[in-house]
């Protein structure tokens, strides 16, 4: 059953960070499950599982309960919207633009989704105004991106742009103000519980991808994959996304747009961390230098202490 938005306090709370950061350490995850997944499973084929899974996955955590049904029946353009602008055009976007473009600078682009979505707020609601905090940070922000990821990967936008195709770098831009439009149209969802919001939008964009991954894939004539990839498949479906989408409509329903829309800053840092902890991967200076940047534009961002300063 859905009840009475709240009013939504865009000072984060420690429980907001501790939520934030926890959803950049799954999505960073993702690249992992990803990564052995695709040598097996076909783009849109590995998009459909994962979406497919994941709205499986909380139908049957939910089981009927927080009034998902009504919800569904009342809300479907919206959730068919919000599963458009949230899953399929970003995915495909990316995904598109990385056939010309690398891991990295899709990366980086990606993490240009705060500052669009700071935009877009502002213009189109009225507790999410901009202001210098958020512009810097969220520049800091992707300043340190860009250091943690390296400038290299930044080599096709100077010199070399003949190699690239215009439209391989709009793409990935293109997806990242569609997170922006996305976080910002999603606080309509805040009076459901954030599983309703992440299962309406899941079950919209698997009816999506279904056809777009039976006309490109073809995915019953694949041979079966290996177990590798199928946990991984889970992985992707059961982690990142069903319990990752909870996570994201709950800071979203509790701290706004712009301070969900963060993670993306997130989510380059902690794969980086989870490859030197799990994987043997050596950490650079850059990288720490690179987090530094990241963690300095989030507490300019969060404005406490700023304003301890100030008030000393």
């Amino acid at each position: 059953m859905s009840s009475p938005a709240k009013a939504i306090n865009t000072q984060m709370t420690m429980r907001n960070w501790a939520l934030l950061t926890l959803l950049g350490l799954i999505w960073g995850g993702s690249f992992f499950f990803a990564r052995v997944a695709v040598a097996h499973v076909p783009p849109f084929t590995l998009v459909l599982l994962r979406l497919g899974l994941a709205a499986l996955a909380l139908h049957i955590y939910i089981r009927g309960r927080y009034g998902i049904y009504p919800a569904l029946k009342e809300r479907w353009p919206e959730f068919l919207l919000m599963g458009l602008i949230n899953n399929a055009i970003p995915h495909a976007f990316i995904f598109l633009g990385q056939t010309h473009i690398g891991a990295g600078l899709a990366a980086i682009l990606n993490a240009t989704t705060p500052i669009w979505t700071v935009l877009i707020a502002n213009m189109a609601t009225d507790d999410e105004k901009l202001s210098a905090a958020k512009i810097s940070g969220c520049l800091l922000g992707l300043a340190g991106t860009i250091v943690l990821i390296g400038p290299s990967a930044l080599a096709g936008l100077v010199g070399n742009s003949t190699t690239i195709p215009l439209w391989a770098l709009v793409l990935p831009v293109l997806a990242a103000v569609s997170y922006g439009l996305a976080a910002t149209y999603g606080k309509r969802f805040r009076s459901l519980a954030p599983p309703v919001t992440a299962a309406g939008q899941l079950t919209a964009s698997t009816l999506m991808m279904l056809p777009i991954a039976a006309l490109a894939d073809t995915p019953w004539m694949l041979p079966a994959p290996p177990m590798t990839a199928v946990f991984a498949v889970l992985g992707l479906a059961l982690v990142s996304t069903s319990y990752g989408y909870i996570l994201y409509f709950r800071i979203m329903a509790e701290a706004g747009a712009t301070n969900a829309s963060l993670v993306t800053l997130l989510v380059p840092p902690s794969a980086i961390l989870l490859g030197y902890l799990f994987l043997g991967e050596t950490l650079q200076t850059a990288d720490i230098a690179g987090m530094a940047l990241i963690a300095t534009g989030l507490a300019v961002l969060d404005g406490r202490i700023l304003k301890l300063r100030y008030s000393t």
